[in-house]
């Protein structure tokens, strides 16, 4: 019996809802923006990608090309993206203080260096506001889409290929 190949949506969804989950257990344990937690919930992301890609090989029997295995991954790695989009954008209206302790988080930032006065800041923090939902979604989108062809790459390099022409399946 053929093992059923289990869909780049269903994995995209399962990896999504955790790094959701995980995200707003640590905005409620915590509200930090700058809690390391965010990097778990990157590992997740990149993780769950590649252990995706690795077990749709298993699923096929290693039977495709680095291409193939790619594909696989960065579909994963873009609905994963559409989630974390929509996530960032139901959260932040639900939480609009987060907006602002990012902003917090901003200035004490630039607050910490030396030849940086408090004008600077100000403008900075008044660009912040003015394009935060672009910053926010267009950060986003950048990042896990780069992170997502990353752990594409790799997942697509450590999975066996032993692809088959279609003579030999027979």
């Amino acid at each position: 019996m053929e093992q059923k190949v289990t869909s780049t949506t269903i994995k995209g969804l399962i990896i999504g809802l955790v790094m959701i989950v995980i995200s707003v257990g640590n905005y409620f344990i915590t509200a930090d923006p700058d809690n390391p937690v965010k990097y778990i919930i990157y590992a997740i992301f990149i993780g769950g990608i590649i252990f995706s890609i690795y077990q749709y090989g298993k699923e096929i029997g290693n039977n495709a090309t680095f291409g193939n295995y790619f594909s696989h991954g960065f579909k994963i790695s873009a609905l994963i993206t559409l989630l974390m989009i929509a996530f960032i954008i139901v959260f932040m209206l639900a939480f609009p203080e987060f907006k602002e302790k990012i902003l917090d988080l901003i200035r004490k930032s630039m607050q910490s260096q030396k030849n940086v006065t408090s004008d600077q800041i100000d403008k900075v923090i008044e660009f912040y506001k003015k394009g935060f939902w672009l910053i926010m979604i267009g950060g986003a989108l950048l990042s896990y889409l780069f992170m997502g062809a990353i752990a594409s790459l790799i997942g697509a390099a450590i999975t066996k290929k032993n692809p088959r022409p279609l003579e030999q399946l027979d």
